[in-house]
């Protein structure tokens, strides 16, 4: 299956098993899981990347612990909505996900992968880490930490279930 913004993918989205939420960044790529009904996102954990082979390995072990059916990946669109160099960078990695991730772990064998507009979910985050954190962890070390981008996955995620249950 061809990645698609999830307004165009929605109908294919694999019912019954989890659905794993990914913000891919350069340096790192946090994750969110949601649970088997598709109602609620949680955060995961944030992969600090080296190279991709390694990234798909724990995304692979990730997928196989939370028996995930599909990924919701933010794509991180300019505010009028065009599509930068990040977008891009973002759309090679779910190609090279989709082409060489084990089709063993997923159901029916193949990949499912919506695109979900990531527009503001840093400000929703950094709301979060401000209101709810310890006060001594500043937004720069809830950052390196991977904090952040967990919660940022959490948010994409969340936001693709919103849709899901209303559509």
């Amino acid at each position: 299956m061809r990645a698609g913004f999830l307004k165009s993918v929605a109908k294919s989205v694999p019912k019954g098993v989890s659905l794993l939420g990914l913000d891919v960044g350069q340096k790192t790529i946090g994750v969110a899981v949601c649970d088997d009904a598709q109602r609620v996102a949680t955060p995961v954990t944030t992969i600090f990347r080296t190279k991709f082979s390694k990234d798909l390995k724990e995304i692979e072990r990730l997928v196989e612990e939370f028996c995930a059916g599909g990924f919701v990946i933010g794509l991180p669109l300019h505010m009028d909505g065009r599509e930068g160099r990040r977008a891009q960078s973002v759309r090679d990695f779910a190609a090279e996900l989709e082409a060489q991730i084990s089709k063993d772990l997923l159901p029916g064998g193949s990949v499912w992968i919506a695109f979900q507009d990531e527009r503001l979910s840093t400000v929703t985050v950094d709301g979060i880490v401000d209101e709810y954190v310890d006060k001594r962890k500043t937004r720069v070390r809830a950052k390196q930490d991977g904090l952040t981008d967990k919660l940022a996955a959490q948010v994409i995620l969340q936001s693709a279930l919103d849709f899901l249950a209303l559509n």
